[in-house]
């Protein structure tokens, strides 16, 4: 029922989201003051970086300051909730599509509407995304873990940063038919350190997470779901070359407008946010944490956003995952 919603609500926001709006925007005028971009993940983090970064941009693209506004917590409901009871036309939230894709899952209720209030405008970044096992191993391939875990079933541990990623290599783990064990950690620090240590086996979270342990030789890579290769690290295998094209997506960022916004006005604040992507400073600062820029239409982004919705909730659905 919610993913019929969804799509008829998605496509309504595509084609009409300026029919109506609490507050009259012209696209030609706006910004009129100072613009605030709300970001669910603390300072120093993916989506944080990559935030300022494009806020920097814009602000000198729009005469008017962007301001950071850190809400960390709640799997991201925090920041959510208070930019849909926002209602602002000034306000932009800038975050992973988890509040769309993941959290219906996870929870009954929720403080927003995910099919109404977070409206797609542009992604900005696509982060890469690895599989990670511990030098001691000597594993060199992800056909290697595979190989592994069916010669030792059971007795392998993993771990995965929480959403989207964790939801991909769980339906990888269950279509390979690979008996390993989940194992939860409060901080993910931890699980990085016990990963270093040989304690867990498999972990899959963000190149930049385990690039320190990589760097000095603890850890090695051995795929990358992205489809894409890693421009430092173009050796290293992409899943889909792996020979597992259903574990192969992209974790991406990007700007949602508010509930009710004008069609011409996302489209043009679209517009600047694929002309700033376009900066090689960008480029360059994304690329020194495992971060690549990658903006899109609305309609695009759209679409990505439906493509991982189907696909974690097909996984969670095989899973048996209900919300809480």
């Amino acid at each position: 029922m919610y993913r019929a919603k969804f799509r008829t609500a998605l496509a309504a926001l595509a084609c009409f989201a300026g029919l109506f709006t609490p507050i009259a925007v012209q696209a030609q005028t706006w910004p009129q003051r100072a613009v605030r971009l709300l970001v669910p993940f603390g300072a120093g983090s993916a989506t944080d970086i990559t935030a300022r970064l494009f806020a920097d941009r814009l602000a000198q693209r729009w005469n008017q300051p962007v301001v950071i506004e850190n809400r960390p917590g709640g799997d991201s409901n925090i920041a959510v909730g208070a930019f849909a009871s926002a209602r602002d036309d000034h306000t932009i939230l800038y975050s992973a599509p988890n509040p769309i894709t993941v959290n219906p899952i996870l929870y009954d209720k929720l403080p927003y509407d995910p099919a109404q209030d977070l409206v797609p405008i542009s992604m900005g970044s696509e982060i890469f995304i690895v599989v990670a096992a511990p030098e001691a191993l000597k594993l060199n391939t992800l056909q290697d873990l595979v190989a592994l875990a069916r010669a030792q079933p059971g007795k392998l541990n993993w771990v995965a940063t929480p959403g989207v990623v964790y939801y991909m290599f769980a339906g990888f783990v269950r279509s390979a038919g690979l008996q390993m064990s989940q194992v939860p950690y409060r901080d993910f620090t931890q699980a990085i350190n016990d990963l270093a240590e040989g304690r867990i086996q498999v972990t899959v979270t963000s190149l930049a997470t385990v690039r320190p342990q990589a760097e000095t030789g603890k850890v090695k890579l051995l795929a990358v779901t992205n489809d894409q290769h890693i421009p430092a690290r173009p050796e290293i295998q992409t899943v889909r070359e792996a020979g597992y094209p259903d574990f192969a997506f992209g974790a991406f960022g990007g700007f949602f407008g508010w509930r009710g916004m004008p069609n011409d006005l996302r489209e043009r604040i679209s517009a600047d946010i694929r002309a700033v992507g376009g900066d090689a400073l960008i480029a360059e600062r994304l690329g020194g944490v495992g971060i690549r820029p990658r903006t899109s239409t609305p309609a695009e982004f759209a679409a990505a956003i439906e493509e991982e919705r189907s696909k974690v909730a097909a996984i969670a659905q095989a899973l048996g995952k209900k919300p809480q």
